[in-house]
């Protein structure tokens, strides 16, 4: 086995325990390493297939807990908009999206915080309405699970709720992402087999999460996800730069 591959699958493992534990957190641990060993135009792609299969795997974890209806309002705005930001992502030159990415990354740490600070008992509707901006913006940048983890749990889903029903609405995202990929001829074979293999690595991970679950504090989760956008978003803007 290659040594970048072994690099890919033991971070994909960390990543798949990490956020089958706070919900999120896999496409921020694994971009820069995919960037690094694939190039950024090949790693997004690979990390939409990769997703798929983690979301897939928290959904059978927490099967029993899943809202559908929240699943379905989020997804019906968020599937076309998806698909635009998929689309809009492909004709961005390579230097362009490390950049966005990482900016975009490091603007979460005080996005999160505001969200979580505003969003008080959302509707339905709401969801709707995040899910379009949302939706779009994963198309474009990968991931944006710190924004979406306080919009779910606005709604008022907590712990096995939470991780089931974002895993969910995501999985919708993540799958529309991938088809425009596709569509576009920007998941060939051997990228898909990359993000199947990675996939791999991150479903074992979301596997052994679940007894750690309840351990986790909210503060912990805080310091988590803040270290995980710092990290990621200072190295792809070193990329970009260099």
């Amino acid at each position: 086995m290659e040594p970048e591959l072994l690099l890919v699958l033991i971070v994909g493992l960390v990543a798949g325990v990490i956020s089958g534990i706070i919900g999120t957190g896999s496409s921020i641990m694994l971009l820069p390493i995919l960037t690094y060993v694939y190039g950024p135009k090949e790693a997004i792609p690979i990390m939409a297939v990769a997703a798929v299969m983690a979301n897939v795997s928290r959904i059978l974890v927490w099967s029993r807990s899943v809202d559908w209806r929240a699943v379905a309002a989020y997804a019906a705005t968020g599937i076309p908009a998806a698909a635009l930001g998929a689309r809009t992502m492909l004709v961005l030159p390579p230097h362009v999206v490390d950049a966005t990415i990482g900016i975009f990354f490091l603007a979460m740490i005080p996005m999160r915080r505001r969200c979580a600070a505003y969003l008080r008992q959302l509707s339905l509707r709401h969801l709707a309405f995040a899910g379009a901006i949302i939706g779009f913006l994963t198309g474009i940048v990968v991931s944006t699970g710190p924004i979406s983890v306080p919009v779910f749990l606005g709604y008022g889903l907590t712990k096995g709720s939470f991780i089931g029903t974002e895993a969910a609405a995501s999985l919708t995202i993540y799958i529309t992402k991938t088809l425009t990929f596709q569509s576009f001829g920007a998941l060939p074979f051997a990228t898909l087999a990359k993000g199947l293999t990675v996939g791999g690595s991150l479903m074992v991970g979301s596997l052994l999460a679940k007894p750690f679950l309840l351990r986790l504090t909210p503060e912990t989760f805080r310091h988590v996800m803040d270290a995980l956008l710092l990290g990621t978003g200072a190295s792809l803007l070193w990329g970009a730069a260099s």
